[in-house]
């Protein structure tokens, strides 16, 4: 067997847990960081929530870093050259990433986005598709650079649309 690949992956919300999972139990790949944005406060009483990424990644005895800031950051930096990770996974984390860190990974950075790209780049595909009444949207895979949402695409999985989707069920769907 091929030495697992090491990897860092990059994400927030529940949409990028499926991928995170995927890679934990994929024997392809070991997990050795976990970058997602710092705990918000939710609900009426504002309590502090950390993010499904986070609770993946504990999950799994991971500690996942919560920078304010991913960009610029010297101290992210520096954290991720010291983990020496061949690859970077990025799923919805809502943040463009300099090239410092691309540059990290001989592998790469792969981002994984929920639209047919180059249409509706950033933080809205979905909600973008519906309504535009889109006959057809889906999952773009793409090698990173510093702009957003663009790069050479790798990969991409059309789904036709029936419309009567909502945020929720083509959310369920990707």
């Amino acid at each position: 067997m091929n030495k697992p690949i090491k990897t860092v992956f990059v994400g927030t919300p529940e949409f990028a847990v499926p991928f995170l999972e995927g890679l934990f139990n994929d024997g392809n790949f070991s997990i050795n960081g976990v970058i997602t944005q710092p705990d918000k406060p939710v609900g009426r009483k504002q309590e502090l929530t950390a993010s499904p990424i986070k609770l993946s990644a504990e999950k799994h005895g991971i500690t996942a870093w919560q920078p304010e800031k991913l960009r610029d950051n010297p101290d992210i930096l520096e954290e991720l050259k010291l983990v020496g990770a061949d690859l970077l996974v990025v799923v919805a984390y809502g943040q463009i990433l300099s090239q410092a860190i691309l540059d990290l990974f001989p592998l790469g950075a792969i981002n994984v986005h929920p639209s047919l790209l180059p249409k509706y780049r950033g933080a809205s595909p979905i909600q973008s598709a519906i309504l535009n009444e889109e006959e057809k949207t889906g999952i773009s895979i793409m090698l990173m650079d510093e702009k957003m949402d663009h790069g050479p695409i790798l990969a991409q999985e059309e789904l036709v649309l029936g419309g009567d989707e909502t945020t929720e069920s083509l959310h369920d769907l990707a």
